[in-house]
């Protein structure tokens, strides 16, 4: 099943979620190349892009590897979500979404993602702005609410479409909520109740029995995956499978994985040269490191030594090696054991 976006169709529907800091253009790449059905660049600052500030633009990058290709802008003037939707579409933005869902202070204390479902008002005048704009189909991405007692995500989405907005994400949290107790994906129908347009439903999601709930609790129509890509880019396009046969990948095997991880890193080393990239690399590799523990490839004493030996060289000749040989470790404990 795919999702439409104005003229755009996706191929399934499972998408990555924008994260700061971690969903770059590396973590996109494989995202998209393994099967995620759509992916979404990190919150790009409107103001920032259009003075061209280096990691804005750095965010902003990937349209010559993923189509679609969607870029978050956030904002709190119109004026600067004019001319960032201007740039974004010059930089070969398909698809511009708005963030009204960040809950970090760093972005709410200047008035921007989440601190806008404290003035709808406010909120739509930089949504006529971006669509006035943009060429491309615009789409909004929120949290339930800024609290419990302000939960006005039915009526952002329902004034969001009435203004163009083509599809909306929400994140089954309040804003005060951050990440904290567990995402309240029926409370998400409610804004399904409210529109016409494609209902994305964020928050928690980490498995395809996950996704049914959400599918089925919220009514909409796709889901996001966040946090539970962390070290593993590639889930998204597994879910999808899982959630319909065919419309990603199966999940990789252990060899299959490797190669996935060091193309990743290769990648992220291409981006940020060697000593960023370096250091950009070691949180990706300790999610990895995680995800195996978790499926109890290794001990958490095995994880303890590889995460000393991956994440502390800054060598990076020598992290792809071990890199290689971890994965050669597991092969040899599967082939041992069947």
């Amino acid at each position: 099943m795919s999702i439409q976006i104005g003229p755009i169709k996706t191929r399934n529907r499972v998408f990555l979620a924008p994260l700061s800091g971690v969903t770059d253009e590396p973590f996109r790449a494989v995202a998209h190349a393994h099967g995620a059905g759509l992916v979404v660049s990190e919150m790009v600052a409107s103001e920032e892009l259009v003075r061209a500030r280096p990691d804005m633009v750095r965010r902003a990058r990937g349209a010559d590897r993923l189509k679609p290709f969607v870029i978050q802008l956030a904002g709190r003037e119109a004026r600067w979500m004019t001319e960032g939707a201007k740039v974004a579409q010059d930089l070969g933005a398909d698809i511009i979404d708005i963030n009204m869902g960040c809950p970090a202070r760093q972005v709410t204390g200047g008035l921007s993602g989440s601190a806008l479902m404290r003035d709808l008002d406010h909120a739509l005048t930089l949504i006529d702005a971006t669509i006035q704009a943009a060429r491309v189909p615009v789409t909004l991405k929120m949290r339930l609410g800024w609290d419990a007692s302000s939960m006005n995500a039915p009526e952002l989405a329902r004034r969001a479409e009435d203004a163009g907005v083509q599809m909306i994400t929400v994140h089954g949290r309040t804003r005060c909520q951050f990440y904290g107790g567990k995402a309240d994906w029926h409370a998400i129908r409610a804004v399904k109740e409210a529109i016409s347009i494609p209902l994305i439903a964020n928050g928690d999601g980490t498995s395809v029995a996950d996704a049914r709930a959400m599918l089925a609790q919220s009514l909409a129509d796709g889901v996001m995956i966040g946090r539970g890509a962390y070290g593993r880019p590639w889930w998204p396009g597994v879910i999808a499978s899982q959630l319909d046969a065919g419309s990603g990948i199966d999940e990789p095997s252990i060899h299959n994985e490797m190669r996935i991880v060091a193309d990743h890193h290769r990648h992220m080393l291409e981006v940020y040269g060697p000593e960023l990239g370096n250091k950009t690399a070691r949180k990706h590799l300790g999610w990895t490191i995680s995800r195996l523990q978790e499926r109890k490839y290794l001990s958490a004493e095995s994880a303890a030594l590889w995460r000393q030996r991956i994440l502390t060289s800054r060598d990076n000749g020598y992290v792809v090696n071990a890199i290689i040989q971890l994965y050669d470790s597991l092969e040899t404990l599967e082939a041992e054991a069947a």
